[in-house]
């Protein structure tokens, strides 16, 4: 028999990678063996100097990650539920240390792990029937790992009314607290993820990687050393011809706008 694929990956000529978690008949809930999944794909793509985006969806259209899989929590107990929620952050946390801009595709329900895996992608674009929440309390756990850079995206405010609560909201409420970038209307979803797409491949390569890098670096520093990491990155742009060959293009173009 042959072994079940949790995750699809595609790579287009441009370097645009579109992974999909494959696990529609239970909401694309992260179990186990998904989580696992999605790590080794994500780590694959991120040793190939090729690529240049990754798009992040679910499979179907009634969830891009409905939390994690409920079966399986059901079945944890002190011995095995630390080993359960670190996969659950590994997840997460391959989406923060991929080296080029993660896009989270975001249809339908946005639930708890759900919920952190999208929190760790650099972008969020979601369709108008979206729901995001964090359930754990309801089922009682609380909400932990990537939980953590919520406040950085909404405030402490609403990252307690969300997580104490337990309640859902919108894909409106959740663009107007910040959760999301864009809202769409599903037709219009590949379309606004696709202008994304094409304004990072429209920049410099290692432009993009390093500002990723860079941007991960200033989340987990102090100011002060936040800055002089800039710098240092900054510097290190130079060591290739990018900034040279990008710089020329712009100058040329500024003066054909300028001739007669």
């Amino acid at each position: 028999m042959t072994e079940r694929s949790w995750v699809d990956v595609r790579t287009d000529p441009r370097g645009v990678a579109t992974v999909t978690i494959d696990n529609a008949e239970k909401l694309n809930a992260l179990a186990g063996p998904v989580a696992a999944a999605l790590v080794a794909a994500v780590e694959t793509l991120g040793r190939d100097d090729r690529l240049r985006v990754i798009v992040l969806r679910g499979a179907g259209e009634r969830a891009f990650i409905g939390g994690a899989d409920v079966r399986e929590l059901a079945s944890l107990n002190a011995d095995t539920a630390a080993s359960f929620i670190t996969g659950i952050h590994r997840a997460c946390d391959c989406l923060r240390r991929a080296p080029v801009p993660v896009i989270a595709r975001i249809q339908g329900y946005v639930l708890g792990a759900g919920l952190e895996v999208a929190a760790a992608c650099d972008m969020r674009v979601a369709s108008t029937d979206s729901v995001f929440g964090m359930p754990e309390v309801r089922i009682g756990i609380p909400s932990v790992v990537e939980a953590a850079l919520l406040p950085q995206l909404i405030g402490w405010g609403r990252t307690r009314q969300l997580l104490l609560t337990g309640d859902n909201i919108s894909a409106e409420q959740a663009r107007d607290w910040g959760l999301i970038e864009e809202k769409v209307v599903p037709a219009e979803l590949d379309a606004a993820v696709e202008r994304l797409v094409a304004s990072i491949l429209a920049s410099g390569k290692e432009a993009v990687r390093l500002q990723k890098a860079l941007i991960r670096d200033w989340e987990e520093l102090h100011t002060a050393a936040a800055v002089q990491r800039g710098i240092a990155c900054f510097a290190s742009a130079f060591a290739t011809d990018e900034p040279s060959r990008m710089i020329g293009h712009a100058l040329e173009q500024m003066q054909n706008r300028r001739k007669p």
